[in-house]
């Protein structure tokens, strides 16, 4: 037993080895695809779709519109400038919420869905949900705010198959992502939730109204709400 408990204890150290090495070279190293991308692509080909592609073009930080940047933190994560990779106040008001209703309730920030989108997939089970705190933590020791945040910009998921900002705005507006008005950043982000049932070229009206919603939250938080996070990189 002394034994086993001797290879499970240097197994896992190994494990927490791999991950802090990995998350470290993924923070200067963009990623050619993701776990959650492949899941995508596999479960399009499992229902038939067996030509189906992804759709992914990697975009600097200093590449995208501001207004698209400010638009997905408003709209995701208010708190993200500042928190530790989770928003505790309101994982807590989702606990109370999801205790009385029948509609769940999400939590996450944007660190832990960048954390999802890079290394885990879809599901709510507690393991993953533990595997997606332990990567949110490592995420946001190792990489500055910055990085985090043009991470979850490439990554998020805006239409069936289409991936990151880049594809998503040559796909859904014939644009590049530096071209982006204000009410575009906040229609794409407004369909982050649901970008299998958003249309972002015939918007319902639900969409819409998210749409304004963010954008007012946008107007809010001001121009200058993520300054520090890119003064801190560098940017």
């Amino acid at each position: 037993m002394r034994r086993l408990g001797w290879r499970v204890l240097t197994i896992l150290w190994c494990s927490f080895l791999a991950t802090l090495v990995g998350v470290g070279f993924r923070g200067v190293v963009d990623p050619p695809t993701t776990a959650f991308m492949q899941q995508r692509l596999l479960y399009l080909h499992a229902h038939g779709d067996t030509h189906a592609r992804i759709d992914y073009q990697w975009v600097d930080y200093g590449s995208i519109a501001p207004c698209m940047r400010l638009a997905v933190v408003a709209s995701e994560d208010q708190t993200f400038p500042y928190n530790d990779g989770f928003d505790w106040l309101a994982i807590q008001e989702a606990l109370r919420h999801n205790r009385v209703s029948h509609y769940i309730r999400g939590a996450s920030t944007i660190t832990q869905q960048s954390a999802k989108n890079l290394y885990l997939w879809a599901g709510r089970s507690y393991f993953r949900k533990a595997l997606e705190a332990y990567f949110t933590v490592l995420l946001d020791t190792e990489w500055p705010k910055q990085r985090i945040l043009e991470i979850y910009l490439n990554t998020a998921q805006f239409d069936s198959n289409v991936f990151g900002v880049g594809a998503a705005t040559r796909h859904l507006f014939d644009k590049s992502p530096a071209q982006l008005a204000p009410g575009e950043a906040a229609l794409l982000a407004a369909a982050l939730p649901a970008p299998d049932r958003a249309d972002v070229v015939d918007p319902s009206d639900y969409l819409r109204r998210r749409q304004h919603w963010i954008l007012d939250q946008m107007q809010q938080l001001g121009s200058g709400y993520l300054n520090g996070i890119e003064a801190d990189a560098g940017g």
